[in-house]
């Protein structure tokens, strides 16, 4: 096969298939530009008109994955491939690869149901599939949340699902429950007097549900007082560190001990 020869096929094939590979091209751009795009305006759109942000980030990644399916297809298009019997092909490689990725499409299920029942939102504290944190995001496979102390924690969407979840930020109330110990020796009722006044004097605390205050235990070395107070959900620490404080500093000045733990021995002697 002489120079000639070759560089003709090179032009036919130019010819035949240059004009595919250059519109296959310009779909793979078009798709790529409009994956990024439409999410991102559906979730503006979604966001002024005050759907939940949970909602939003979830349509928005699955209408990316779908645009991207949809391009693929339509570069298959452009060689000549005929995708109605590449989707019948696809349906049963799906069917076979569904059935290996049972983990996976389970991940996609809970993150359905997470979306559909919606037990926690962005911006929830939650402890779900053994992990405790703020929801950040739930997308098409994990849920991702924030720990107290900002590590990004990622969990599979089916375990999230599949295990208990506990929502501290649900309710817009919140009970904060304290144990207090002074000495036997100390007056019990003035110490009760004292705890209920610190609690009535800070204005976090609801007067209904009126609070608790009463003795719960005869321990080794104290006699226990359970406080519950409710409060605000914002407020809970807050309320828990300032009570806190405020008991122990007035117990000091009135006379009343917080004891530690510890034992009295008695020594007998031999006559």
């Amino acid at each position: 096969m002489d120079i000639e020869t070759v560089a003709d096929e090179i032009v036919l094939l130019a010819t035949q298939y240059g004009l595919d590979v250059i519109g296959a091209i310009i779909i793979l751009i078009i798709g790529n530009i409009i994956s990024k795009q439409v999410p991102n305006v559906m979730m503006k759109v979604m966001d002024k008109r005050k759907i939940d942000p949970t909602v939003s980030q979830f349509l928005g990644n699955f209408t990316r994955f779908a645009i991207l399916a949809i391009t693929l297809l339509l570069v298959l298009a452009q060689f000549g491939v005929q995708t109605a019997s590449l989707i019948a092909v696809l349906g049963a490689a799906g069917l076979a690869i569904g059935l290996a990725l049972q983990g996976t499409l389970s991940n996609v299920a809970g993150g359905v149901m997470l979306l559909i029942f919606r037990p926690m939102r962005v911006g929830n504290y939650v402890e779900a599939g053994g992990h405790g944190g703020t929801v950040k995001n739930i997308t098409l496979f994990t849920t991702e949340l924030a720990t107290v102390d900002n590590i990004q924690v990622l969990i599979p969407n089916g375990q999230v699902w599949g295990s208990a979840i506990r929502n501290y930020s649900f309710h817009p109330t919140r009970r904060m429950d304290l144990v207090i110990g002074i000495a036997y020796e100390d007056d019990i009722d003035k110490a009760r007097d004292i705890i209920d006044r610190l609690i009535k004097a800070d204005e976090r605390s609801h007067k209904e549900p009126a609070h608790v205050i009463e003795v719960i235990e005869l321990a080794d070395s104290s006699v226990n007082f359970t406080v519950r107070v409710w409060c605000d959900n914002g407020n809970y620490f807050p309320l828990k560190f300032a009570l806190t404080k405020a008991i122990k500093q007035t117990f000091d000045k009135e006379g009343i001990s917080i004891p530690y733990p510890q034992r009295t021995l008695h020594m007998l002697t031999e006559s």
